[in-house]
């Protein structure tokens, strides 16, 4: 499965939670994550931010995660779907440069849109519910 995440849900992912679920998955090699510079720049600016207290050797470990695992794109079309935040539409470039299964969100800008050219855009809890769906089971 490839997909595009957005900043909000890898910031949630990454202070624990249930989400946390969704970067051991990535981790695992579960999925995909497709990005672009533009949105690895906005997930360590956003990580780097006083307010989250996360510690230099985690930044680093993600960063360095980031750069192992995920496919980087260069976007070659400009979207302008989304007025109200401009900076949401990164997301969807780079679902549509990376031919992404879906672009999961929190962000009612991108979740109202519900699909964006065939591309489902999805709440974190549903990502994590497919990803229930898709665990091999042990034979019990």
């Amino acid at each position: 499965m490839r997909v595009v995440i957005d900043t909000n849900v890898i910031v949630s992912a990454y202070l624990g939670g249930v989400l946390e679920g969704i970067l051991e998955a990535f981790k695992a090699g579960r999925f995909t994550l497709i990005v672009s510079r533009a949105i690895a720049d906005e997930y360590f600016d956003v990580l780097a931010r006083p307010k989250f207290g996360i510690e230099r050797d985690e930044f680093d470990g993600f960063a360095s995660l980031l750069i192992r695992k995920a496919e980087f794109v260069a976007p070659t079309e400009n979207v302008t779907v989304i007025d109200a935040d401009p900076s949401d539409n990164r997301f969807l470039e780079a679902a549509l440069e990376g031919k992404a299964d879906c672009v999961v969100s929190g962000d009612s800008h991108l979740l109202e849109l519900k699909t964006f050219r065939g591309i489902p855009v999805i709440t974190a809890r549903e990502f994590l519910m497919s990803l229930e769906k898709d665990t091999p089971t042990t034979g019990r």
